[in-house]
């Protein structure tokens, strides 16, 4: 009888010591998942498919503050519309390295935002970087407004190389042409806050 109850202790006490490795193996993991979760990752789980006005993240960079939907990801940046600007959404671009704070007011969502499932093969788009998007609209020839670090110019893209682009500054709202460049800048691509396409 004694033999039986001291097996019953043994296996109740393995079961525990058991339960305790595995609890601690599956904290180990969880600190390791959240160790590899990229601030893409959290934005593009914050903008997570919906209802349009759920999916729009509200990003500070600097001193703005503003509401962007997500339209697209790439390796270093996001593509989206910046709504309530105005009476249409206003398509932008934003390095990740410019985001000063992801602004969130729920926990549920912050929570929603570490329940991100890593792909193991990323889409062609998701590694697609800056420079490549920004050589995509040099190529279109697109009026666009950029927010530097020192304040809002306004241009066509004339060149992009590795660190920097080439910008012809005209008029908002005038095509690029000789006669209407009031002056050329070369802006290195970390001076970008942002851009906005009209």
């Amino acid at each position: 009888m004694r033999w039986n109850r001291l097996f019953d202790d043994l296996e109740v006490q393995l079961d525990r010591e058991l339960d305790l490795e595995d609890r601690g193996l599956r904290q180990e993991e969880e600190r390791l998942r959240l160790g590899r979760l990229s601030l893409r990752e959290r934005i593009a789980a914050l903008a997570a498919p919906g209802e349009p006005a759920a999916s729009a993240v509200r990003v500070e960079i600097g001193d703005e503050t503003f509401h962007v939907r997500p339209t697209a990801f790439g390796r270093d940046w996001l593509a989206g519309d910046i709504i309530g600007e105005g009476p249409y959404p206003l398509a932008c671009v934003i390095p990740f390295a410019s985001v000063t704070a992801i602004v969130v007011t729920s926990e549920s969502r912050i929570a929603a935002s570490l329940e991100t499932e890593r792909e193991s093969t990323a889409r062609l788009m998701e590694r697609i970087g800056l420079v490549f998007a920004l050589r995509d609209l040099c190529r279109r020839r697109v009026g666009v407004s950029i927010v530097t670090v020192t304040g809002r110019v306004h241009g066509t893209i004339d060149r992009v190389a590795r660190d920097h682009i080439d910008l012809a500054v005209h008029e908002r709202g005038v095509p690029r042409r000789t006669r209407d460049v009031a002056e050329f800048r070369i802006l290195p691509l970390t001076a970008i806050r942002y851009l906005t396409m009209e």
